[in-house]
């Protein structure tokens, strides 16, 4: 598998997480927390994402930022897989939520901070897009901040899948953008001949 799939592989798993996460699937919870598995995964495989664009000084802040936002989400992922582990026991999600809450060292980076490194690291890797690739550039940076607004301020499902589908719509473009440049290159060379 070439690192442009598993990118895209990321992108398609990342998806279908916030397809569970805001409700437009059926809540599949058993065997396994299927959306938890998917965010974790698709995660994981968005890694991919820090060896397919150009190498320069914004590439490199741009790989440590996501690389820290992927360690984040296998953070929160276990985090919530334990509290799935609990099923319909509500005292004990709400005492780990407590307890999570109360305990800083494990609350901002790996619940509020360190999940958003992954889209802030993303979309600092648009940048390097911006002047030549300017939709696609600004599709992933606000949908990036987009996740994060519906998330922690509107709390909004859709709204978070929406900002998911153009975040990763944006990343997808900017993925496949040599080959759009070389074909529209082609079409250039066969209309002057």
């Amino acid at each position: 598998m070439t690192t442009k799939q598993l990118c895209l592989l990321g992108l398609l798993f990342f998806l279908i997480s916030y397809l569970f996460f805001s409700k437009v699937l059926p809540d599949f919870q058993i065997p396994i927390d299927f959306a938890h598995w998917f965010n974790l995964i698709g995660a994981c495989f968005l890694l991919s994402f820090n060896d397919v664009f150009p190498k320069n000084k914004l590439n490199f802040i741009a790989s440590i930022v996501t690389a820290l936002g992927v360690i984040a989400h296998i953070g929160l992922c276990t985090i919530d897989f334990i509290m799935w582990s609990f099923g319909n026991n509500e005292a004990a999600k709400e005492a780990l939520s407590s307890q999570i809450s109360n305990t800083p060292s494990i609350l901002y980076p790996f619940v509020i901070i360190g999940p958003s490194l992954l889209f802030i690291g993303l979309a600092i890797h648009a940048l390097n897009f911006f002047k030549t690739n300017t939709i696609s550039a600004a599709m992933v940076i606000v949908g990036a901040v987009s996740i994060g607004f519906s998330f922690f301020i509107l709390k909004n499902g859709i709204y978070m899948l929406l900002s998911c589908v153009f975040f990763v719509v944006g990343l997808g473009l900017l993925l496949y953008r040599t080959e759009i440049e070389k074909g529209d290159t082609k079409q250039k060379e066969f209309t002057k001949l």
